[in-house]
């Protein structure tokens, strides 16, 4: 079991080391770059993205150069190469804005170059040799050419190479026709290499053409190589006095052209309104022919008019009389059954009074017997009512008498328990509480007996306290004064609540007699 073990790790640690030894041999080389790798004995191999570039760590050196296309604003002031026709130079000044496109070369050789002797220098040394070389082959430039030769055009078609073949003077080509059918072929002879490239020189501007021969050399020298010139703008006063001059002609012309449109626009003008005057003449006539018809053809309408007017008058007089007579008719007989229909509803009502008062009559004779049998009813309810009334009251009072004394035997009873039970709850706490109970008693009698102390302590003017036979102090003698005086209205007190009690008890009593007397008075008077 255990070299299968073995085994599965073996396997398990190749299959992640070797992506990991692979991956650090190599190096991504992105799109628009070029990667120089030097290993130890000296050699150079140089890659081109995209793609995979192969170091071995501590073994190569490696270098990434951009091998995108390099833009340079070119702005180039100088005088051109003009003479006058006696051959006197005349030179003009002539600024010219352009751009220059510059990459490196294609060849391993341009790439070291450029690699050793361009991009080693930082990125704004870079710009900056760029823009002096190109300026002063952009200078030199200037000075070989005339002002027109700035601003000329070719018209001539360009000339397309088929094939470049730089080690052969010529090839024939030979190609199928799209009717082949027949069997017939076309020879096509390609140009040679300095024919293709005589054709794009003379295709291109110029000042292209000499500024990509006087600088090519430097170029070279750095490892770069020209690609193209793009001029924006070629400025200079002789030009825009010229241009001032096309667009003074211009307007001159235009203007004339204008004068000969409005003299023709006037001239068409006049014709059209001449056909204008014309035709309104012609139309007036005919206005005029066709106002004398319209008139008489208003007349006869109008005669028409009339006379379907009286007709119509007429028939509506007639219409109208008709439905007066119609109306009158219908009034009559309105009026006739509106007579008919009042005489009715008066005798209706007649009848209806008579009805009432008779009604009213037998009415007024029931009410009054009505009224006969409530009063003799009423006198003998009232009889009645009162010998009840007599009877009860009489059984009333008796009972109440009755329950009244009761009452008041029973609530004496009831007191005089209730004092028994105080007095002997009052002897109880007395006995057991002694001293400790008139003390609880003149606690609670201190707030009312207080006041009045202090009211004669505060009327008298002189006062006298001396201790007493058995040797006790001043204030121990006052206080038992004064417990002695809240002792003697403690008892006086509970003698006076059992006065009062009988004496309440006796006066309920003798209020519930005259109570019943006078109720007897009372009923014997309503008798």
């Amino acid at each position: 079991m255990e070299p299968y073990i073995y085994v599965v790790g073996i396997l398990v640690a190749a299959l992640v080391l070797i992506p990991i030894i692979v991956s650090s041999f190599l190096r991504s080389v992105e799109a628009g770059t070029i990667r120089m790798v030097t290993r130890l004995g000296g050699t150079t191999s140089i890659y081109r993205g995209p793609g995979k570039a192969v170091e071995v760590p501590l073994l190569t050196t490696g270098t990434t150069l951009s091998s995108r296309a390099i833009n340079v604003d070119l702005d180039i002031t100088d005088q051109t190469a003009d003479v006058d026709d006696q051959g006197i130079p005349r030179p003009i000044k002539v600024r010219v804005l352009a751009s220059a496109i510059v990459s490196v070369g294609d060849s391993d050789t341009l790439i070291k170059t450029a690699a050793n002797r361009f991009f080693s220098k930082p990125e704004a040394e870079q710009i900056n040799i760029l823009i002096d070389l190109l300026s002063s082959s952009g200078r030199r430039a200037i000075n070989l050419l005339t002002h027109d030769q700035l601003f000329s055009a070719k018209t001539a078609p360009p000339k397309r190479a088929v094939m470049a073949l730089p080690n052969a003077a010529s090839t024939a080509i030979i190609s199928e026709n799209a009717a082949s059918s027949t069997g017939s072929a076309e020879v096509v002879i390609a140009p040679t290499t300095r024919e293709i490239v005589q054709a794009a020189e003379d295709d291109d501007d110029p000042l292209a053409i000499i500024i990509r021969k006087a600088c090519s050399k430097e170029l070279t020298d750095l490892g770069l190589i020209f690609n193209s010139l793009n001029i924006k703008v070629v400025q200079s006063e002789v030009a825009e006095a010229r241009r001032r001059q096309s667009a003074a002609e211009a307007q001159a012309n235009a203007d004339i052209v204008a004068a000969q449109q409005a003299r023709r626009s006037k001239e068409a003008q006049l014709e059209a309104e001449r056909s204008i005057s014309n035709s309104q003449r012609e139309l007036e006539q005919a206005k005029a022919g066709n106002a004398a018809l319209v008139a008489e053809a208003e007349i006869l309408k109008t005669q028409a008019t009339e006379i379907a007017e009286a007709r119509r008058r007429q028939a509506s007089t007639e219409a109208q009389a008709n439905a007066d007579i119609v109306a009158t008719e219908q009034a009559r007989r309105a009026r006739q059954a509106q007579l008919e229909a009042d005489r009715a509803i008066s005798n209706n009502q007649r009848e209806l009074e008579q009805t009432r008062a008779e009604n009213a009559a037998l009415v007024a004779q029931a009410e009054a017997k009505r009224q006969d049998a409530v009063a003799i009813q009423r006198t003998a309810e009232l009889r009645a009512t009162q010998i009840a009334q007599a009877t009860a009251d009489a059984e009333r009072l008796k009972i109440d008498a009755l329950a009244k004394a009761e009452a008041d035997a029973m609530r004496i009873r009831r007191v005089a328990e209730a004092n028994a039970q105080s007095i002997r709850e009052v002897n109880k706490a007395i006995a057991e509480g002694g001293e400790s109970y008139f003390r609880y008693r003149q606690i609670e009698m201190i707030p009312q007996i207080a006041p009045s102390i202090a009211q004669a302590l505060a009327q008298s003017k002189l006062i006298t306290i001396t201790g007493g036979s058995d040797g006790k102090g001043a204030p121990e003698s006052t206080s038992n004064n004064i417990s002695s005086v809240i002792q003697t209205v403690l008892a006086a007190q509970l003698v006076s609540k059992s006065n009062l009690l009988e004496g309440s008890s006796n006066g309920t009593l003798n209020g519930a007699t005259s109570n019943v007397s006078s109720e007897k008075n009372g009923t014997s008077d309503k008798s």
